[in-house]
């Protein structure tokens, strides 16, 4: 199923917390861009799960912190679930790995639970997550 729609789109109306952050950290343009990107996009209660941090990352003044976050998300390049690999490593943009665990046709990344997979976008595709992922700070 494919989508006119670009990953910003889609997490306007699936991610609204996340689609938040991406406009708080000014990363609309970039996720707009053609890509293709992968976005790791934690659900509204994975934020929730950490609302107080989110709270605080939403404020002016800790929006490069934000983006390193929301970067951290994202990788270069489209990759299917059906693509990931247990033991790979992806580049996120942020410049950290992520690693990825398969384990019964269930795909983790960094600790995370795949909820949703495949979700095309036009520019790339979105992978729902279970929890908001932390780059080394």
């Amino acid at each position: 199923m494919s989508t006119t729609k670009n990953i910003v789109a889609l997490a306007t109306e699936s991610a609204k917390t996340l689609a938040a952050a991406v406009k708080a950290a000014d990363l609309v343009t970039t996720l707009e861009g053609a890509g293709p990107f992968t976005v790791f996009a934690p659900t509204d209660a994975a934020f929730a799960a950490i609302q107080k941090d989110v709270d605080s990352l939403l404020k002016p003044e800790n929006k490069a912190k934000l983006a390193d976050i929301l970067t951290y998300h994202v990788v270069s390049g489209k990759h299917m679930a059906a693509d990931l690999k247990d033991g790979a490593e992806l580049t996120t943009l942020q410049g950290e790995k992520l690693k990825v665990s398969v384990h019964a046709d269930k795909v983790m990344i960094g600790g995370a639970h795949v909820t949703t997979a495949n979700v095309e976008a036009s520019n790339g595709v979105v992978h729902l997550i279970d929890k908001v992922l932390m780059p080394k700070m």
